[in-house]
């Protein structure tokens, strides 16, 4: 059938095959290290191993599905996404519908499904965020008021999410909007003072608390509480110092044998650098960049082609997944307070995994959309254009023509495209 074999060969060239590849090889890194990191839990590693391989068959098939759908779709529903966002973010607060677990309501029992609508936000406002600037256009560089509605709305998420309460999270979101609305083309004292604001309120929020006070001071000084608040870092930094530059060997780690809290999850990347050593954690934090620069680069090029709702997408996934990286390994390293934020396709967590994977599968598809063939309708010129048509002898007004009606939809200003051709 060489018809059907051609095909495949086309699709397949419109794949980009190295960002498949840095996710497929991230993904088996974290299958190796949680493995590794539960083998000391009360239900053993298998159990683990065995929950986070139906994670990752659910992430494959979440790539696999969402790299199919078309950009326009998302499009055309960007505000029924936040509105799903916020349905799910406030059902966790319903009474009997969500499960305490270490003091928190995140989560929403789906039977043998933990679902946590928090990540699924991060997604959801994504896609929200892209479509308000693929909106807004030209005018969100002039028009300072169309910055206020979708500050507003997502400010209804992180809301809801600070009363969980998930801190990492809320500040995960609220640098994502910030960072979309500027590369989208918002004004840079617009920006700035959005940023001074949104700094104000976080800080505000983190003092309310006497925990996060706790943290912040803890975090300066870990080794004055060893075995109080500074027993999670200074055990990562004991992990750390014992990797040395090669490490102990995948296995032979001793920190997560009840040393280290949630090693499989929240501080993996000390397991690794106990265990792979500081090359090994090396390696993976470059592969995490690499994926990151890849969707980010997918990103300018779509923007540069004037498809601005497809730009943003990607330089809100890459956005999201980079910030994580840098939240998870600055935890973990004692470079930043201590946050439950997962390290990107490596944690044990079905949640993060399967919304990590879609936003890889969202870049897929904005790169396979730019190398399709655009099919431009053939447009019959008005009467008096073709009466100006015969009467000359060339007749090249029909490609001005076209050219003038197919640049009408250039939604992109130059500062749009400036910012994403410094970012990427």
């Amino acid at each position: 059938m060489p018809g059907v074999d051609g095909g495949l060969a086309v699709v397949i060239a419109r794949v980009d095959l190295s960002l498949v590849t840095a996710w497929l090889v991230l993904v088996v890194v974290g299958i190796v290290m949680v493995s590794s990191a539960t083998a000391s839990q009360p239900e053993g590693s298998g159990y683990y191993l065995a929950r986070h391989g139906v994670y990752v068959l659910g992430s494959l098939v979440v790539l696999a599905s969402l790299a199919c759908v078309p950009l326009r779709v998302w499009e055309v529903m960007h505000v029924p996404c936040l509105v799903l966002a916020v349905v799910l973010c406030a059902l966790v607060l319903v009474p009997g519908v969500s499960q305490e677990i270490n003091g928190s309501r995140r989560w929403v029992e789906l039977g043998l499904i933990r679902f946590q609508p928090a990540e699924a936000a991060k997604f959801l406002v994504v896609v929200y965020l892209a479509g308000c600037v693929a909106r807004a256009g030209d005018a969100l560089s002039t028009h300072w008021q169309l910055l206020l509605k979708p500050v507003a709305l997502v400010v209804v998420v992180l809301v809801l999410i600070l009363y969980q309460p998930d801190f990492g999270s809320v500040v995960l979101l609220a640098l994502l909007t910030g960072g979309i609305l500027f590369i989208g083309g918002a004004r840079l004292r617009d920006f700035l003072l959005l940023a001074v604001l949104g700094g104000v309120a976080m800080a505000a929020v983190a003092v309310v608390e006497p925990y996060r006070v706790e943290r912040l001071m803890t975090f300066t000084d870990p080794w004055a509480t060893p075995y109080g608040t500074g027993y999670q870092l200074t055990q990562a930094l004991i992990a750390f110092g014992s990797g040395g530059f090669f490490g102990l060997g995948i296995g032979e780690g001793v920190q997560k044998l009840l040393y280290l809290p949630f090693p499989h999850n929240d501080f993996i990347y000390a397991v690794i650098a106990e265990e792979l050593g500081m090359v090994g954690a090396v390696a993976v934090l470059a592969l995490l960049v690499a994926l990151t620069v890849r969707i980010c680069r997918i990103g300018r090029d779509a923007v540069a082609e004037r498809r601005v709702f497809a730009g943003m997408v990607a330089y809100g996934a890459a956005l999201l997944l980079g910030m994580q990286t840098v939240f998870n390994v600055g935890v973990n390293t004692g470079v930043l307070p201590t946050k439950g934020l997962t390290l990107p396709f490596v944690s044990f967590g079905g949640n993060s995994l399967l919304v990590c994977s879609g936003l890889v599968a969202l870049a897929l598809r904005v790169n396979y959309e730019r190398r399709r063939p655009v099919v431009k309708p053939r447009r019959e010129p008005a009467p008096e254009l073709a009466a100006e048509s015969t009467a000359t002898s060339d007749g090249n007004y029909s490609a001005s023509a076209s050219a003038s009606t197919f640049d009408s939809s250039d939604n992109s200003s130059p500062r749009t495209r400036s910012r994403a051709d410094a970012l990427a």
